[in-house]
């Protein structure tokens, strides 16, 4: 029995090399779903930052028609913030409209603008669209307007200049404004306003001829987590004022819906990208029996039987599955650590949202163990069929 120990052990220490790759096969398998999991679970969660920063809130509070009229944005307001998990909520109006200026002499006009109305008080605790402007500062006057980097460009207009503004009101009549340029917002990856112009809510209101009315109430959260049950109590606080609240998943559907798919297309590429690593688990370990026929004729020869050479090569598919799993968790987690404290992005892109999810992680080293041990099966019972006269004779 001793001998068979020792050439249990000489199986398993020879041929480190071969060994070293599919362990190196495993680890890189993992590596590459970490990676897809940090890049493209990072962009979508960051868009849905974004989106939630810039647009929706953590819950937004609509009319199913039209703007809200029923209840003044102040009650509203108020309302909310008396629920423990809101942190503040802030009321907006849109619009669109045709924007021209005066440049050396030459009028520059761009059409059908995004012209969202906010309160320049209320609208930075629950957005971070304030952030974005890099060029002078929010709105902050009833005659201040921001402009998106877009449109910006379009205009050829600067913090300080001029322009003048023209909207159609409910009642189909022209009302023109002036405004002064406090502000240019850019944001990463052009997720804000870049594409739009931001002007103080009750200035939007009298264009529009829209007295106390809000076209929207965005909602921010200190714990996330609770939208639903935050949504689910407003709408059954106002079970008869036509009021629709929404998630930010649910908000930003038509957004995210499309990106979901291809996230679960890159993670099936990924779990396939694992296969292969299995069927290089199989080709190592085939390699692996021709090259240990010697010592398993031997065995055979002085009695080990076929479940013996079985649980030999089996538990060097443990060994590469449990060192492939931990290297190539290492690498993943160390990545992301990378990726999160860097807050990596591409050419500009918005900065990923990167986390741990641990489950996830879980999931995929358990799984690659599993592939390789299953992956090790075929040329374990391949090494039970040889015979020993035939092991030893083709030494």
């Amino acid at each position: 029995m001793d001998y068979r120990i020792q050439l249990a052990t000489r199986m398993l220490a020879n041929k480190k090399g071969s060994l070293l790759g599919a362990i190196m096969a495993v680890s890189i398998g993992i590596l590459v779903i970490h990676v897809n999991f940090v890049i493209f679970q990072g962009l979508y969660d960051a868009i849905i930052r974004d989106l939630s920063g810039y647009r929706f809130g953590d819950v937004l509070v609509t009319n199913k028609e039209d703007v809200i009229t029923k209840k003044s944005d102040v009650f509203l307001v108020n309302w909310l913030e008396r629920i423990p998990y809101v942190e503040a909520a802030a009321p907006r109006l849109s619009s669109s409209a045709s924007i021209n200026v005066t440049k050396s002499g030459k009028i520059i006009q761009d059409f059908q603008v995004p012209v969202v109305g906010v309160d320049p008080f209320q609208d930075i605790k629950v957005s971070t669209v304030h952030e974005t402007v890099n060029d002078g500062q929010y709105v902050f006057s009833r005659n201040s307007i921001v402009v998106g980097s877009i449109v910006a460009r379009d205009l050829g207009v600067n913090v300080g200049d001029s322009l003048e503004v023209k909207i159609v009101n409910r009642h189909g009549e022209d009302k023109i404004k002036r405004f002064i340029v406090t502000g240019i917002a850019r944001s990463p990856g052009g997720q804000g306003f870049d594409s739009d112009v931001v002007v103080h809510i009750d200035t939007l209101r009298d264009m529009l001829d829209r007295k106390k009315e809000t076209g929207q109430i965005l909602v921010k959260l200190n714990d996330p987590t609770k939208a639903n049950d935050v949504k689910d109590l407003f709408l059954r606080s106002f079970p008869n004022d036509d009021f629709k609240a929404e998630t930010i998943e649910e908000s930003a559907e038509q957004t995210l819906s499309g990106f979901r798919s291809g996230i679960a297309m890159i993670n099936m590429i990924g779990y396939f990208g694992m296969m292969s690593s299995a069927f290089a688990v199989v080709t190592i370990q085939i390699m692996l029996v021709s090259s240990k026929t010697r010592e398993v004729g031997i065995m055979r020869a002085i009695g080990a039987k076929r479940k013996d050479i079985l649980v030999i090569f089996l538990f060097q598919g443990m060994i590469i599955g449990v060192i492939g799993a931990g290297v190539g968790t290492a690498f993943g987690l160390s990545y992301t650590f990378y990726a999160k404290e860097t807050k990596m992005s591409f050419q500009g892109s918005l900065p990923l949202q990167v986390s741990y999810d641990w489950s996830k992680i879980t999931q995929t080293a358990i799984m690659a163990f599993g592939l390789a041990v299953i992956a090790s099966i075929y040329p374990a019972f391949k090494a039970t069929k040889l015979q020993p006269v035939e092991a030893m004779r083709s030494v």
